[in-house]
């Protein structure tokens, strides 16, 4: 979780909503990295997740990547759920909830929808105090500029 805070930082630096992710493999490499580039990319699906399943699709040559592992700062939104989902991963980790938009559990719990065929493990609140306080800080300033 500290290098997807890293990314989330690189993020905000950007001047980026703060969310950062990274995709693990089974011998625990790192396959992908980035952050929130919605702004930078004139993108409305540059969110980190999405991005960095791209990356590994293309690192992997197969848009199914079974076995490997996503670590995200915030619960991810029904469109990054849809496509962690379409991607097969085996595991979502992620920091804190999204109250708003989270579909790993607050908003909506797509993982749990018996009618799709994909089923993936979550663990939820890793560094989520952490996780967080990055969101909320940038918000707060961002209200301030």
């Amino acid at each position: 979780m500290r290098e997807a805070i890293k990314e989330a930082e690189n993020g905000w630096l950007n001047e980026e909503v703060p969310v950062g992710a990274l995709l693990i493999s089974q011998s625990d490499k790192i396959l992908a990295r980035d952050h929130n580039r919605c702004i930078s990319l004139n993108d409305p699906t540059a969110h980190a997740e999405i991005l960095v399943l791209r990356q590994a699709a293309q690192k992997c040559k197969n848009y199914r990547l079974n076995g490997v592992t996503m670590v995200v700062t915030i619960e991810p939104c029904p469109m990054c759920m849809g496509a962690i989902m379409n991607a097969r991963l085996d595991t979502l980790v992620f920091g804190a909830f999204d109250p708003k938009c989270g579909a790993a559990g607050s908003v909506y719990n797509l993982p749990d929808d018996e009618r799709l065929n994909h089923k993936i493990a979550i663990i939820s609140r890793i560094m989520e105090h952490e996780c967080r306080e990055l969101m909320q800080n940038f918000f707060r300033e961002r209200r301030h500029k």
